[in-house]
């Protein structure tokens, strides 16, 4: 970021509907100019695009703004992105709790923005993305909200759909144990076919002939979620979806994250 430029960065709190209780996101709005006080008022006309970033498994607002560099692409790009802090269920509504993490990312998250900034409301300038749980997130939040998003990023996406379905009383990995994916996901022993599964949201799209989200996703070759990742690329494949998938040498860590979030949002301002 060059000492001339500058970004409102700012933390929102508000009462969300969905979830009952106080959440906090991070926002990024793209209107300062340090040296140039007549260009304050640089909003395009239309209004922002807009990305909303969402963070992986025991993450919160913060972790974005600290581990990439999602400001200057902000910046650079003209381009609003929140990100909020959803803990730790995949995006999911969670009915017998009333948390309705879905709701929250895709519709409420969208509206309280587009009251309190200049923000596009059209649906080819509102964009989702994450990492990891998030990247599960964006792409099942997009795919439940096509009328939104017209864009997904979903980068080292945690689709464990297959791993965990079915799954036993006992089961435990090094990330959490079945009483943890019961509570998330719901019965187990149909979850392929519920609507908790991307899959079974994308094919009821395909019946229903709507729109549907262009598709980035990227995940490292040494990554614990590349099996994943690759059976999902294929799966997009078996129903003809056109979509960019990217491999490169890489872990499960902010280094592999930070470049291609720069690659994601040149993409995404195409």
């Amino acid at each position: 970021m060059h000492p001339e430029d500058s970004m409102a960065t700012m933390q929102i709190n508000f009462f969300s509907k969905s979830l009952k209780k106080i959440v906090t996101v991070t926002a990024l709005i793209p209107v300062d100019s340090f040296m140039q006080p007549e260009d304050r008022t640089c909003v395009p006309d239309g209004g922002f695009k807009s990305l909303y970033l969402l963070h992986g498994f025991s993450g919160t607002f913060s972790d974005w703004l600290t581990g990439s560099n999602i400001q200057e692409l902000s910046l650079e790009n003209k381009i609003a992105v929140f990100m909020p802090s959803c803990g730790n269920n995949f995006y999911l509504d969670d009915n017998e709790r009333s948390e309705l993490y879905q709701q929250f990312a895709g519709v409420e998250l969208v509206e309280m923005t587009r009251l309190l900034f200049p923000l596009s409301h059209k649906r080819e300038d509102t964009f989702i993305g994450g990492l990891s749980m998030g990247g599960f997130g964006a792409i099942h939040t997009g795919f439940a909200y096509p009328e939104t998003f017209g864009r997904i990023v979903a980068l080292s996406s945690a689709l464990i759909i297959h791993d965990i379905a079915g799954i036993s009383a006992g089961f435990k990995d090094p990330v959490a144990d079945y009483n943890y994916y019961h509570a998330v996901f719901g019965d187990l022993n149909h979850l392929v076919e519920s609507s908790n599964n991307p899959e079974t949201l994308l094919d009821m799209l395909l019946h229903d002939k709507k729109e549907l989200p262009e598709i980035f996703m990227a995940c490292g070759t040494e990554d614990f979620l590349i099996k994943e990742n690759c059976a999902f690329h294929d799966f997009l494949n078996s129903r003809n979806i056109i979509h960019d998938y990217f491999e490169s040498a890489g872990v499960h860590n902010w280094k592999f994250w930070d470049e291609y979030i720069g690659k994601a949002v040149t993409w995404l301002m195409k």
